[in-house]
């Protein structure tokens, strides 16, 4: 045996030799997409603060024109709006019309030529609306922002879009590229630059691409760029790391010999507030009802505005995954789940960590890729995780969803069946999908009232969870009663107010801790008691 090991080292060695030279062009194009996305980050910021700020100047000259003097079209009227004009420098006409378009007035008694480019979005909170119109013989598209008066009347000022011409826009565009200014409905309204690769392109992926929106209304900027475009400005820095990989991996070739030779060798506002991060996980405790410990918790889901308004998930999770939206705000939250239980998963590494997938996921398939490459490295181990999906929406029998679950199974995470009992699944749906764990619903364990002895429908589910193997866990336990009655049933873990409701992930790991540690501190003064004679 000993005369192989040589050989094999050998081999290794010579193998991981060649990784600094195979990892230049992947170590480059990270650093590369990173940079370049970071620029084009800022580009679009940029762009898209310039036309926040038109919008703004465009309802202040809005308010001014429009409260100054409520009599519409009077001599006293146009003289405020003339001088409006002559002070500003983007407002470029102010008119007033009704439903159908007919003009009433407009300053320097013109008539205005404009025509729609896009439908009219409201901006409820300036009570005003917001289109998007080709003014006259103008090449760079108007702003036409305006307001209901009196008499079924509109006043609306119209402002260019960015800049008086599409060159101040045109700077902004990378080699290759394109700029491209939307409405938060999709309309595209201005593009500038090379937009037919992008277009037409079934990988995003081989782009460097960012967006933003102005500020709170409803105008969206995007680039795009070949990343191959991109890449090809980094030839020089590609030669030289690669010149210097190959002395890397020469000298450590030579210390792999060297070594051998001595025997020893080695997802329009839903969209803005998941990608500015205002969607925070919080934790629900799970409790086991024998012990006291916490085992686990729930991933919940909350909007907080910047505002501190905090928005609970039945207003948007439907939205979410009906736009196909929960698939990046689930990345979002999987992301701050390492941050928040990292340490405290290597503190207690039986913790189990659940979070809730979408049919939208068993579908798109990138999950478990998402998972392996959020959580590979971390302090969660993937047999800490517990994937939770939906009763409600069934993910029917497609092989796509049996390869997801196949490759969270593969990591050695867990799958439950959320809301169980709710929906229409039967036992043999549940032994197809191999759930690991079934998780009853709450409307079951409102059926236990005090003094209940038993609650057939919920004997029956317990008893089917068994038959398959399955933990269980009960949710929604609220009272002492439902408490006992499941503990007595043979159900272990469960969570719900009684315990402790959704927590924000300082307060979890100090409930977490405390709590643990007084079970510990108990079990280890009951073992103290010396047994009676």
């Amino acid at each position: 045996m000993k005369t192989k090991y040589p050989q094999i080292l050998m081999l290794l060695g010579a193998m991981l030799a060649f990784v600094p030279i195979l990892a230049v062009d992947h170590v480059l194009d990270a650093y590369v997409r990173f940079k370049e996305t970071d620029i084009a980050g800022r580009s679009v910021a940029a762009v898209s603060r310039r036309i926040e700020t038109g919008l703004l100047e465009a309802l202040t000259n809005l308010d001014k024109v429009a409260g100054a003097h409520p009599s519409l079209c009077s001599p006293a009227f146009m003289a405020n709006v003339e001088g409006a004009i002559d002070a500003s420098f983007s407002l470029k006409q102010v008119i007033v019309e009704n439903s159908d378009g007919l003009q009433y007035c407009a300053a320097f008694g013109r008539t205005v030529r404009y025509s729609p480019l896009s439908a009219s979005l409201p901006l409820a909170e300036y009570e005003a609306s917001i289109q998007v119109v080709a003014l006259g013989d103008i090449a760079m598209p108007a702003l036409k922002v305006g307001r209901a008066a009196a008499l079924g009347r509109t006043v609306s000022v119209l402002v260019p879009l960015i800049g008086p011409t599409n060159e101040s826009l045109a700077r902004t565009v990378p080699t290759g590229g394109m700029v491209r200014v939307m409405l938060a409905d999709g309309t595209s309204v201005l593009t500038v630059g090379e937009a037919t690769e992008f277009d037409t392109s079934a990988a995003p992926a081989g782009f460097i691409f960012s967006q933003a929106f102005a500020g709170s209304f409803p105008v969206k900027v995007a680039t795009a760029v070949p990343f191959a475009a991109v890449r090809a400005g980094y030839a020089d820095i590609d030669v030289a790391l690669t010149m210097i990989a190959c002395l890397a991996s020469g000298a450590f070739l030579l210390l792999a010999i060297h070594y051998v030779h001595s025997s020893r060798v080695s997802g329009y506002e839903l969209e803005r507030a998941i990608a500015a991060g205002e969607m925070r996980p919080c934790y629900q405790p799970v409790i086991n009802l024998r012990t006291g410990e916490l085992v686990g918790c729930e991933v919940l889901c909350r909007w907080e505005k910047p505002s501190g308004e905090v928005i609970s998930p039945g207003a948007f999770i439907d939205y979410a995954e009906s736009t196909g939206l929960a698939i990046p705000m689930t990345l979002s939250l999987m992301q701050q789940v390492r941050f928040d239980l990292d340490e405290l998963c290597h503190l207690m590494p039986t913790l189990k960590v659940s979070i809730n997938l979408f049919e939208g996921h068993f579908r798109d398939g990138s999950v478990v890729e998402d998972v392996q490459a959020i959580f590979e490295g971390s302090s969660i181990q993937f047999h800490q995780l517990v994937f939770e999906i939906t009763e409600r929406k069934p993910l029917g029998n497609s092989q796509q969803a049996h390869s997801v679950i196949a490759g969270l199974h593969a990591l050695g995470a867990r799958l439950a069946m959320d809301d169980a009992g709710t929906g229409h699944s039967n036992l043999a749906y549940l032994q197809t999908l191999g759930v690991d764990v079934i998780k009853i619903d709450r409307v079951f364990i409102d059926m236990i009232k005090p003094g209940t002895t038993n609650v057939p429908v919920l004997d029956g589910f317990i008893a089917m969870a068994r038959d398959l193997g399955c933990e269980i866990v009960a949710e929604g336990v609220e009272t002492e009663a439902q408490a006992h009655y499941l503990r007595a049933h043979g159900v272990v873990q469960a969570q719900g107010f009684i315990f402790s409701p959704a927590l924000r992930a300082e307060a979890f790991r100090d409930l977490a801790i405390a709590i643990n540690h007084a079970v510990a501190v108990r079990r280890d003064a009951i073992s103290l008691v010396p047994n009676a004679a």
